[in-house]
């Protein structure tokens, strides 16, 4: 099936519906790549980039993902699920160093290297919150991929029922990982889902201090 001509992204934005059924024809590796590549570019946190991403394909490992998923059929009937992960112990295992070597190639000065070798660990270990913290970026990383997916043609539906330890065993996953959502694409099977509407600004949007309206 030829791809349809790509979206703009304010077309994706507002046109983008969480899919209740896809019609399972395969995703071709250059949209996955390019969908992919646009999460790892997101921005993250002292740049420490804490997401991992499983692709699940297989028929076979689809209908795992899918018992462990609250056997929503959209899991199995997606083209791919990327599963979205956040590693608590990637800054420990290497991942602080390579951020470094990256960012020296990249001209970042080498007293803010050495500065940053003793504070990233200093805040991230002392966090009160971590896990929100991981949550956040590893978000930030899913919804540019699942917009990327939107502006290539494709439909979506970010999933965020499923039981943590069974989709772990499913996958294999260190015990480092901590699934945050499920993002599953492909072609729409049927009638898209009905627009939901959304809040207008007046109910959630204030400027300087809450309960002053905007003016825009």
């Amino acid at each position: 099936m030829a791809n349809v001509m790509e979206k703009t992204l304010s077309q994706a934005i507002a046109q983008r519906r969480a899919t209740p059924s896809f019609d399972g024809f395969p995703l071709p590796e250059k949209d996955l790549k390019r969908i992919l590549e646009a999460g790892l570019q997101a921005p993250s946190g002292y740049n420490m980039q804490p997401w991992r991403f499983l692709v699940v394909r297989s028929e076979e490992q689809k209908r795992r993902l899918r018992a462990a998923s609250f056997n929503q059929a959209k899991v199995e009937e997606a083209s791919a699920v990327i599963v979205a992960c956040g590693d608590a112990d990637g800054w420990r295992n290497g991942d602080l160093e390579e951020m470094l070597r990256l960012g020296r190639e990249g001209g970042m000065p080498e007293n803010y290297s050495e500065m940053a070798k003793i504070n990233i660990p200093n805040y991230l270990s002392n966090h009160p919150n971590f896990p929100m913290w991981l949550n956040r970026h590893v978000m930030i990383a899913f919804t540019t991929m699942m917009l990327m997916a939107e502006v290539l043609g494709y439909d979506t539906a970010p999933m965020e029922g499923f039981e943590q330890e069974r989709v772990s065993e499913v996958l294999k996953l260190p015990l480092s990982y901590h699934v945050v959502a499920l993002l599953a694409i492909g072609r729409l099977k049927g009638s898209d889902k009905f627009y939901g509407g959304r809040f207008n600004m007046a109910r959630t949007v204030f400027a300087e201090e809450y309960g002053k309206p905007i003016k825009l």
